[in-house]
């Protein structure tokens, strides 16, 4: 009796250490998950320094951060008060969210030229013609001078991303968010190829990488998709493709999505959610095969339409494989932790596979080493 007692005892012990062992494993499973997911994120947030107990330094320590991006107006606030004051402060300021990092962030800004530029001259940094302005000069070789000398200035500040070029054709130029601030280069596709090429050229000899946006095409709307929807099916024409389809051939890396909506592409879903654009035309037919961005995930067109939950789910099913939450329309300061938990437990449940999310953290870790070795 007594050494069947022992048995069962000894048999009890192993499973009690066998269920131990098991829950060893799911945990480091699920810290290795929230690990990759973390990469596949980029967010903003306030304050031109950092300090310990700030919510940013928790995502980039703890929740494995892939990449910021920083302003220099506070929209939620209408404050001209973000992260950018002077040069001097900003670099300090992403010399010390570097130093956070276990994995080297991907810190990016709008420095478009013209209207849209987050490093203005009276933070120090140079004027830089709109894209529009520097097309009509017609010469692609000054696209690139203006474009390496704004490189040179951001890679000494630690910026490794520019979300620039605007690659949309400007076939409506009463576009509020577009053709009115002339961020297209021309109306002619040929010509926003040119400049758009040169564009990246330019940053790429000073290790900073540029974006081509808006994917797959911003330049007919009617409407800004800051605001709300942006329906582009009676505007939209094939011919917005070809800049992209030029420039996927050559060395890029970062394309960013538009938030429009165009029922001849897809008739349920804007670009940024839509597993026919991203992954349909985008990947297999244009066959691109970096990093797709999102544009910025709280914006209107998507805010207005989505909960949180079905944005993430739709978006990264679709292709997407870095989410950008800019904290700019909306501050929502724990964005980060609220992500990564429900993209783990979409995981988790099946409605997102891990294969999606280990294409996108090797196609993020291929693009990292990229920026480390130049």
């Amino acid at each position: 009796m007594k050494l069947l007692l022992g048995i069962a005892v000894l048999l009890s012990g192993i499973a009690l250490s066998a269920c131990a062992d098991a829950g060893k494993v799911e945990d480091s499973q699920d810290k290795e998950l929230r690990k990759k997911i973390g990469q596949m994120l980029m967010v903003g947030f306030r304050g031109f320094e950092l300090h310990d107990d700030m919510t940013i330094v928790k995502d980039i320590e703890e929740r494995n951060l892939g990449g910021v991006i920083l302003f220099d107006y506070d929209v939620p606030r209408d404050v001209p008060e973000r992260n950018i004051r002077d040069l001097d402060q900003v670099q300090k300021l992403n010399t010390d969210i570097q130093s956070h990092a276990e994995i080297p962030l991907m810190i990016a800004v709008d420095q478009e030229g013209g209207n849209v530029a987050r490093l203005k001259p009276e933070h120090g940094f140079h004027e830089m013609p709109s894209h529009q302005k520097l097309a009509e000069e017609g010469n692609p070789e000054q696209t690139r001078e203006v474009s390496a000398k704004t490189a040179e200035r951001l890679a000494e500040l630690g910026f490794n991303i520019n979300y620039a070029p605007v690659t949309d054709v400007n076939r409506n130029p009463e576009n509020p968010i577009i053709g009115r601030l002339e961020r297209s280069f021309s109306e002619d596709p040929d010509v926003v190829a040119r400049h758009a090429r040169a564009f990246m050229e330019g940053h790429h000899q000073h290790g900073v990488f540029s974006t081509i946006k808006h994917f797959p095409g911003h330049g007919s709307s009617k409407d800004d998709t800051h605001l709300g929807i942006a329906d582009v099916t009676e505007y939209w024409d094939e011919v917005e493709l070809q800049p992209f389809q030029e420039l996927i051939d050559s060395d890029l890396q970062l394309i960013m999505t538009a938030h429009i909506f165009n029922e001849r592409l897809d008739p349920d879903h804007p670009a940024t959610l839509s597993q026919k654009v991203i992954t349909g035309l985008l990947r297999e037919e244009m066959g691109y095969e970096g990093v797709i961005v999102s544009d910025d995930m709280q914006m209107n067109a998507i805010a207005d339409y989505y909960g949180l939950e079905e944005a993430l789910e739709l978006g990264i099913n679709a292709g997407l494989d870095l989410l950008v939450f800019a904290n700019n329309s909306v501050y929502e300061e724990d964005i980060t932790e609220r992500a990564v938990n429900k993209i783990a437990a979409m995981v988790e449940d099946g409605r997102v596979p891990l294969s999606r999310i280990e294409e996108s953290y090797n196609r993020i870790m291929n693009f990292k080493e990229h920026l480390a070795n130049d």
